[in-house]
């Protein structure tokens, strides 16, 4: 995987194959970033990684100028693969090592993104939780978006708050606002 743009643009980061992840793809990285580089400040945005895996979109984000970046996962490996990547490139993300579904029923603070990259493999259920428990608890700013990565199988349409989905090749992103 690398980086597609900002101060990293170009950088590679190889993952360890022990890690059960499946990195979002370049392409469709580089156009969710194309969108929401029409919407948002980089600088000024806090932003939350759930589901990181390799870090993939936080290294992204910190790489544009984000600085306030937390990313959450339950595996022991990808939280310590953040934490050494994060520190080889100086960037500021906080890893947080918890279930997903636990951390967001306890947390309380608000962030302008919120990226969700479970296994493509939930239930719709497992799906529906998360952006159920991001309203529940307005983990949103007012003009705060979340972005739930999935395969093209999986249709979210029918969840509150969805607004619309864009397709790249078989990965889909699901915006809710």
């Amino acid at each position: 995987m690398r980086i597609v743009s900002g101060k990293y643009k170009g950088r590679r980061i190889s993952a360890p194959k022990k890690l059960p992840v499946r990195p979002t793809t370049d392409m469709a990285k580089e156009s969710l970033f194309n969108i929401l580089n029409n919407q948002y400040y980089f600088d000024d945005i806090s932003v939350l990684d759930l589901f990181s895996g390799t870090g993939n979109i936080s290294y992204e984000f910190a790489s544009r100028g984000t600085e306030q970046i937390t990313a959450v996962d339950s595996h022991h490996g990808c939280i310590k693969f953040i934490n050494e990547t994060a520190e080889s490139f100086e960037m500021a993300i906080t890893t947080i090592k918890s279930d997903v579904f636990k951390f967001l029923e306890r947390s309380q603070q608000q962030h302008t993104i919120i990226f969700a990259d479970p296994p493509y493999d939930f239930p719709t259920e497992e799906f529906a939780k998360i952006p159920q428990l991001i309203f529940e608890n307005k983990l949103l700013e007012t003009d705060g978006i979340l972005i739930v990565e999935h395969s093209k199988h999986t249709d979210l349409s029918h969840l509150d708050h969805y607004t619309h989905s864009r397709s790249y090749g078989g990965n889909m992103f699901s915006f809710f606002e």
